[in-house]
C-alpha cells in the first residue's frame, strides 16, 4: 500500500499530482489547504497565527473561530476540490474528514510551550492534539468496495471535540496502520535543503540514524515537522519516505523515482 500526502501550500499544482495519482492503485490521498485557509481566515477578519515551540516547531494557533474556518477550508472546499477533480478523471473518490466516522482519533494537548517576542509562555486554549488510533475497519471498508479515499484533518479528540493535527505526522500514523510499504510527502519544495533559498543544495538520501541530525542542522518550518513524521513513519514499520516536489508535471512519480529526499 502506498499513502500519499499532498500539502496545502502556494504553488502546488492538484491537477497535474492528480492525472499523476490515478494511476497508482491501493492508494489512500491526505491532503492539506493552509495557504487556502491563511487567505479565507484573513478575508473573514481572523488572520492566522502561527505558534513556535520552545523546541522550534511550528503549528498554527487554532481556536474555536480557527476551527470552524479550518473545518471550511479543509473538509470544505479543499477536500470537494480534490474529490471533484478525482471524479473527471473517472476515480470514484469519497471525501472524508478524521471526524467522520472517528476516522482519526487523538488526545487534545492541555497545554503547548511557545516562544514569544522571545519569551517562555504556555498556550492553554489551543485546539491542536495529535492522533492515536486509525479507524482501519472503515477505510478498509471504503476501499475494499472501491472508492478512493481523500482524507484530511482535523481529528476527533477523545472528548469529542474538533482537534488540528499535523498533517505530515497524521500521513505517518496512517502509514503504519495500514502498513503502508511507502510515504510520499509532496510539498511546494523539492525536499530537503541544506540552503533554503538555492534550490541545488537538496539533500538526495537520509538514513533512519540521520533525521535527527538533518532536523536540527538544515530543517526550517514545516519542513521539520515533514521530517519528523518520516521519522515516526520509519519507526512504525513503514520502508522508505520521500519528500517530493508537487509542482512538476508528474510529481508523484518523479518521487517514486527517486526525484525529491528519500528516507529509508
Amino acid at each position: 500500500m502506498l499513502i500519499v500526502k499532498v500539502g496545502g501550500s502556494e504553488g502546488i499544482n492538484y491537477d497535474a499530482f492528480l492525472k499523476d495519482f490515478i494511476h497508482y492503485k491501493n492508494t489512500i490521498l491526505i491532503h492539506g489547504g493552509s495557504h487556502e485557509l491563511n487567505k479565507v481566515s484573513t478575508k473573514l477578519g481572523h488572520p492566522p497565527k502561527i505558534l513556535t515551540s520552545i523546541s522550534g516547531f511550528t503549528s498554527r494557533y487554532t481556536d474555536r473561530k480557527t476551527m470552524d474556518i479550518f473545518n471550511m477550508v479543509y473538509g470544505g472546499k479543499m477536500n470537494k476540490m480534490i474529490v471533484e477533480k478525482l471524479h473527471a478523471l473517472g476515480q470514484n473518490a469519497i471525501g472524508l474528514s478524521g471526524l467522520d466516522g472517528r476516522l482519526f482519533e487523538g488526545s487534545r494537548k492541555k497545554a503547548i510551550r511557545v516562544i514569544k517576542d522571545g519569551k517562555k509562555r504556555i498556550i492553554r486554549d489551543d485546539m491542536t492534539g495529535k492522533v492515536e488510533q486509525v479507524n482501519i475497519d472503515l477505510i478498509t471498508l471504503l476501499m475494499d468496495n472501491g472508492y478512493t479515499l481523500v482524507i484530511t484533518p482535523p481529528a476527533i479528540s477523545n472528548e469529542n471535540i474538533a482537534i488540528n493535527v499535523d498533517g505530515d505526522r497524521l500521513s505517518a500514523v496512517v502509514a503504519s496502520a495500514m502498513n503502508a510499504d511507502k510515504l510520499v510527502i509532496l510539498s511546494n519544495v523539492p525536499g530537503l535543503l541544506r540552503d533554503t533559498e538555492n534550490y541545488n543544495t537538496l539533500i538526495e538520501k537520509i538514513s533512519r540514524n540521520e533525521v535527527e541530525h538533518y532536523m536540527d542542522q538544515f530543517a526550517k518550518g514545516r519542513m521539520k515537522k515533514k521530517l519528523l513524521g518520516a521519522k515516526e513513519a520509519l519507526d512504525g514499520g513503514v520502508s522508505k519516505v520521500i519528500l517530493g516536489d508537487c509542482r512538476n508535471k508528474n510529481p508523484l512519480t518523479s518521487a517514486l523515482n527517486g526525484q525529491g529526499t528519500v528516507i529509508e
